[in-house]
Formats: C-alpha cells, structure tokens, sequence
C-alpha cells in the first residue's frame, strides 16, 4: 500500500463541517487529502500537505465524496423504452409494466443478467457512484430472486430483497398466495445473500397489510426493511415505513402532512428519486424543500431500472432534485453522498472526513454548483475508490 496525496483541489467537500467552513458540506478551498490504505487520513490546505508516497494534482478541480446511490434495479434483462414513448405521448404510467422485465428476465440467463448489471455499473462509476444499493424484484420465483441477489453480490454490499416488487403473474388471481411465497421459501432462500428486504406499497402492488407482513417476516430473518412509498399517489407507505423503523422511505412524491410529521419525528431518510418522476411524466416532483425545512433527512437515488427510470446519472437526479425538488446545489450534493449513506445505515461513506473510505470524485469544474449548474455534461469522475 502507498499513501497518496491529492492536493490543488479548488474547492473539497468532506461533509464533515469540523473540517471546513463549518456549513453541512465542510467546505475547503485550496486543499488536500491525504489517502493511506484505502482511508482519509488527512484534510488540509495545499501548502501544508504532508511527504506521501504519490502526489496527484488535480489542477484547480472540485473534489467530492463518492456519490451514494441508495436505490437502483440493475439486475434485469430488456427495455422498455416503447413504455417511455407512450408516455411521453400521453399515456399513463401504472405499476403492471414490471411484469414485462420480469418475463425479459426469467429467459435471460445468468450471464446475460451479469454482464448487463456490470455494464451499467459501470456507468455509474464514469459519473462519480462509488457506493451502490441493487435490488431483486424481477424474477418473483424463488429460484429467479435468488440468483439475482446472488449477481448483486457480486457487485456491492449493499443488496435488497424485493420479491415484493408486484405479484407475480402466476399469482394474479392468488395475491395472499404469493404473499405466502415471498414470506416463506423465497425468503429463506433470498436472506442470506441480502442485507435489506424491500416492498413496493402502491396500488397495483401491496397494501400495507401485506407490506407489513413481509417486512417483519425479513426482519426475522435479520433483513432490515425499506419501502417503496407514495410514489404514484397518496397512501400509507411513508408512515408504514416510519412505524416500522426502515432505513428509508423511497420516491416520496406525494406527502401529506402526516407523513412529513411522521418522517420528522422517525429516523426514516426521505429518499427522492425524481428520475423516476421525469421518466413517468409525473405532473408533480417530491417536495425536497418541504421536507429539508422540516428537519427530514433527505437522500437523493437514480433509481436505475428498465421501466421508470433508466438512467445511471447521478449528476442528472442532482439537477432534477434542484430544478423540480426545491433543493439548493448544496442541498441536492448533500443528499447524493451523506444522505444516500444515512440511507444505507453507513457512517463510513458520503463523507471525506478522517477514517472514512476513500471514495472521491472529481468534477472537471472548480466547484459543486457546477453539477446542477451544466447539466446533462460529463463533469464527475471517481478519482480514488
């Protein structure tokens, strides 16, 4: 191992405010890092960086933690881009276009669904992701769940179980049937390859009943829950996800003010995914502002999937948390990195602090208002991670 010194950044954000100005971002200017085996283990000024082993100048460029994408659907097979263009034309998004990955994906073999889950992982990491979350969700059979979590694995830590995505087709006329399923063999197949249990609470979907009772059937068998919630229209998902203590509350488009309170008083992160919103043409985005004045942890997430969201863009979701969310440039950085670790439960990434994983990225601009500012232009790097 060596130790590496990256120095003439213009402006560093740690998100540690004990190491620069003071704001959540921890701002620097003129600064350095210092990175020994895979670990912060200095922040600086330039002119007092320390001897290392290797000096990187990154001549006057924006240095950031690793975005933290903490909601994508990377294992998958098909597209469906012909949903897109009906939307696009004015059709309505419902939650029944899933089934047509699902059938796209029980016929692609294992290695069509891990060289198509690399690909776009790849992609991310063009684009400064250095931490990503992947969800099952497109077999709903024991065997197909399985060995989607089984290639997410492959590729991150953080893996989720989502058999509750929607109910399986050969279940259409036996919902509590599959209910059964998901709760019983697929789960004991499924938990010991994740870390975290998913439910898409929607109509089309699960309702809260069902939700909870997969929940708390994952919980005991030592998977946390998150929940996909209120996204096409108002229902129980955020508070459900709040009782329950998930890590988070995922799309979060329509919020009434009990569920702004309840996330308020809960430790619940708010994630927005207004790629999502942008892709089903949603007359309405999340109220990041709403939910950042009102003392909500908030992340922002690609949610990266064939159907509503096929992007691997977290510059992109940044702009759009800005333009259509109310979040400022430093809201919206905040919550691509420190707000997609608080909901991943990491206190090791998002940030640049001393200790933290070494996941940095570069923008080839002299600050981070520069990532809403030109959107749409290929300015983030993972520069260490």
């Amino acid at each position: 191992m060596t130790s590496v010194a990256y120095l003439g950044i213009a402006e560093l954000v740690t998100n540690d405010p004990s190491l620069g100005d003071g704001g959540p971002l921890g701002r620097r200017t003129d600064a350095g890092v210092v990175v020994d085996a895979g670990r912060v283990v200095w922040v600086g000024d330039t002119a007092d960086v320390p001897a290392t082993d290797e000096r990187v100048d990154v001549a006057g460029r924006c240095v950031v933690p690793g975005f933290v994408d903490s909601h994508s659907h990377l294992v998958f097979a098909g597209d469906r881009a012909h949903e897109f263009a009906a939307r696009m034309a004015g059709h309505p998004y419902a939650a029944g276009g899933i089934r047509t990955t699902v059938a796209a994906t029980r016929a692609a073999s294992d290695d069509e669904l891990r060289t198509n889950a690399t690909r776009l992982l790849a992609e991310m990491r063009r684009q400064g992701t250095t931490t990503v979350e992947i969800k099952s969700g497109y077999g709903l059979t024991v065997a197909d769940e399985a060995r989607a979590l089984a290639i997410a694995r492959e590729l991150t830590e953080e893996v989720t179980y989502l058999g509750a995505h929607v109910v399986a087709p050969e279940f259409a006329d036996d919902p509590d049937g599959y209910v059964a399923l998901v709760t019983g063999a697929m789960l004991a197949a499924c938990a010991p390859l994740a870390r975290w249990i998913d439910v898409f609470v929607e109509d089309g979907a699960f309702g809260p009943d069902a939700a909870r009772t997969i929940l708390s059937a994952g919980r005991a068998h030592g998977l946390e829950p998150r929940v996909h919630a209120n996204q096409l229209g108002p229902g129980p998902g955020v508070q459900l996800a709040c009782e329950l203590g998930a890590a988070s509350a995922d799309h979060c488009t329509h919020l009434s003010d009990a569920d702004v309170d309840a996330l308020t008083g809960s430790g619940t992160v708010a994630t927005l995914v207004p790629g999502a919103d942008f892709s089903t043409r949603s007359p309405v985005y999340p109220d990041g502002r709403r939910l950042v004045d009102a003392g909500v942890t908030v992340a922002v997430a690609t949610d990266c999937n064939p159907g509503t969201s096929y992007t691997t863009s977290m510059p992109f979701v940044i702009a759009l948390a800005v333009r259509e969310c109310g979040l400022t440039p430093a809201e919206a950085l905040w919550s691509a990195t420190a707000g997609g670790a608080a909901a991943l439960r990491r206190t090791d990434v998002g940030h640049l602090g001393i200790g933290a994983v070494a996941h940095l990225t570069v923008l080839d601009a002299p600050s981070h208002e520069h990532l809403a500012y030109r959107p749409g232009v290929p300015l983030a790097r993972v520069l260490a991670g």
